[in-house]
């Protein structure tokens, strides 16, 4: 199985940056793709962005441009670089990694446990 735990939230004033990361230990087999969700309260988790195995990037059309993800394959360890941050981007932000495990069929899905990002204005 795969343990994923964030750092690297906290309070930050608009405008500003804050870099997350994710570190990935366990028995796993690969990782196919890494992501980053977030989920704001009172509303529903919505990917933020998300990396490939093979290196392929996608974004949220409301980070394009502001967030980079990427990951250290030597450190198992994948981040998130949000810059230019605004009011809205305030949420409770997971990573997230889907993987294969030897002796099992099929993907498997496991979360961090979450780390809190607050932008205020």
């Amino acid at each position: 199985q795969v343990q994923l735990v964030e750092s690297g939230g906290g309070l930050v004033q608009a405008g500003g940056s804050l870099r997350l990361s994710c570190t990935v230990s366990g028995s796993f087999r690969s990782i196919n793709s890494r992501a980053w969700y977030r989920q704001a309260p009172g509303k529903t988790r919505e990917l933020v962005a998300a990396i490939a195995s093979g290196g392929s990037t996608n974004y949220a059309d409301s980070v394009k441009g502001r967030f980079t993800i990427s990951r250290d394959n030597a450190k198992n360890t994948m981040y998130l670089e949000m810059n230019s941050l605004k009011p809205e981007d305030t949420a409770v932000y997971y990573c997230n990694a889907v993987s294969t495990e030897w002796g099992r069929i099929g993907t498997f899905a496991s979360w961090g446990q979450g780390t809190q990002v607050t932008v205020s204005s």
